[in-house]
C-alpha cells in the first residue's frame, strides 16, 4: 500500500519502556504478521480496533494554516504504547497497523520554487494523493468490521475516513448504502467551498460525493463561521450544529444535552466520530484557541460516543506538539493517548 509504513512488533518494543513487574499496552498489542500483505493480516488478526497515523500537515499548509501537525504522532506512540495493561485495558484488542509518510510529496513541493499562489495549488493537489492512499487503507480496516482509530495529521483527512468508512462498512455488509453519518466536536465547521481540497473543506467534499448523509458539529465558535457557510447549514436538513456560545455563554443546552442531541440527530446508521483539538482550551494545533471545551469534556465526548451510537470510526486531529512558528507543548501526544484509550474502554465494556 503506497507510502505506508506498517509496524513490525520489533518496531512497537522499540518505543516501550520495558519494566520489572509490570506489563505495559505496548507488551500486548498486536502489530501485522505479513507487512506486505495488509488485507491478509487484517483478517488474521482477531483485534477489534486499529490504530493508524497520519503525520502530515500537507493539508493544513493547503489551507494556509501554520505547519506541525505531523509532530503528534511519535508523541502519541511514546505515551499509548507505555501505559498499563490491566484490567481495565489490555492491549491485545488494538491491532497497531502503522503510519504514512508523505514527507517525499512535501519535500517535492518546498524543494521547487513556487511562488505562494502556486504552492498552495501544488499542497491541494498533494492532498488528493493523500486521499487516495487513506481512503483505501479505511476501506481494508473497515471491510474486516475493525472501528479504525486515525490519529492526524490535519483535518482534511476527515474526507477518505469518510468515503473509506463508508465503502468498507457497505461492503462488510453492515450497511445498506456506502453513505455514513458523522459528529465533528470542531470549533470550526471545515464546510468551506470545494476550491481543491484542504483542510478545511472535508465534510464539503465528503457530502458532495455523496458518503455523507448526516453531520453534526459541536462546539462551534460563532467568530470563525463565514456567513456563506452558515447560511449552507442552516439551510441543510441534513447538517446541525451547536455553538460553544449557546452551551457554555447562553446556556441553552448543557453539554450532555448538547451530545445527546448529536447522537440523535445521526440516529439509526453508524456514525464517524471526529475530534478537531482546535476545539479544546489551549492545546496546540494551528488553530488553537484560549477559549473552548476543557480536557474533561473531550474525554466525556468520546466515552459518550462510543456508548450511544454505532461508530464507523474514529479520528482526532490537528494536534501538535510542536508548530513551525515555533510554539511547542510536549502535553498534546499524552491527551490523544486519554481520549484514544477511553473511547477504546468504553466500547469493551459493551461488548
Amino acid at each position: 500500500m503506497p507510502y505506508l509504513h506498517p509496524f513490525k512488533k520489533e518496531d512497537i518494543l522499540s518505543l516501550v519502556r520495558i519494566r520489572r513487574y509490570e506489563t505495559k499496552l505496548g507488551e500486548r498489542v498486536q502489530t501485522m504478521h505479513q507487512v506486505q500483505q495488509f488485507r491478509e493480516s487484517m483478517m488474521e488478526s482477531d483485534a477489534d480496533f486499529v490504530v493508524l497515523g497520519i503525520p502530515e500537515d500537507i493539508g493544513i499548509k493547503a489551507n494556509e494554516g501554520i505547519g506541525g501537525a505531523h509532530t503528534a504522532w511519535s508523541a502519541f506512540l511514546q505515551t499509548f504504547l507505555n501505559i498499563q495493561s490491566n484490567d481495565f485495558l489490555d492491549g491485545r484488542e488494538i491491532l497497531m497497523a502503522g503510519y504514512f509518510d508523505f514527507g517525499s510529496l512535501q519535500d517535492i513541493i518546498e524543494m521547487n520554487a513556487y511562488n505562494y499562489e502556486e504552492k498552495i495549488e501544488a499542497y491541494r493537489h498533494a492532498v488528493n494523493t493523500i486521499d487516495d492512499a487513506v481512503e483505501q487503507m479505511i476501506h481494508e480496516i473497515t471491510q474486516q468490521k475493525k472501528i479504525p482509530i486515525i490519529i492526524g495529521g490535519g483535518h482534511n483527512n476527515a474526507y477518505p475516513c469518510i468515503k473509506g468508512a463508508a465503502k468498507g462498512w457497505y461492503k462488510a455488509g453492515v450497511i445498506d448504502l456506502p453513505q455514513i453519518n458523522v459528529i465533528n466536536l470542531d470549533a470550526h465547521a471545515d464546510y468551506r467551498a470545494m476550491e481543491g481540497r484542504h483542510s478545511g473543506n472535508a465534510f464539503r467534499y465528503a457530502e458532495e460525493d455523496g458518503y455523507l448523509e448526516k453531520y453534526c458539529i459541536l462546539g462551534l465558535h460563532e467568530n470563525y463561521i463565514a456567513q456563506n457557510i452558515w447560511m449552507d447549514i442552516v439551510n441543510n436538513p441534513f447538517i446541525d450544529c451547536i455553538t460553544y456560545e449557546d452551551i457554555f455563554l447562553h446556556e441553552k443546552r448543557s453539554f450532555q444535552q448538547a451530545m445527546a442531541h448529536a447522537a440523535g440527530f445521526t440516529e439509526g446508521g453508524l456514525c464517524g466520530i471526529e475530534l478537531d483539538v482546535d476545539a479544546i482550551e489551549n492545546v496546540l494545533s494551528s488553530a488553537g484557541s484560549p477559549t473552548g471545551i476543557g480536557v474533561i469534556h473531550a474525554r466525556q465526548y468520546v466515552n459518550f460516543m462510543a456508548w450511544n451510537i454505532r461508530p464507523a470510526y474514529l479520528h482526532i486531529c490537528e494536534a501538535a506538539t510542536r508548530l513551525e512558528d515555533g510554539r511547542q507543548n510536549i502535553a498534546s501526544g499524552k491527551l490523544i493517548s486519554y481520549l484514544v484509550s477511553d473511547f477504546i474502554k468504553a466500547m469493551l465494556a459493551q461488548l
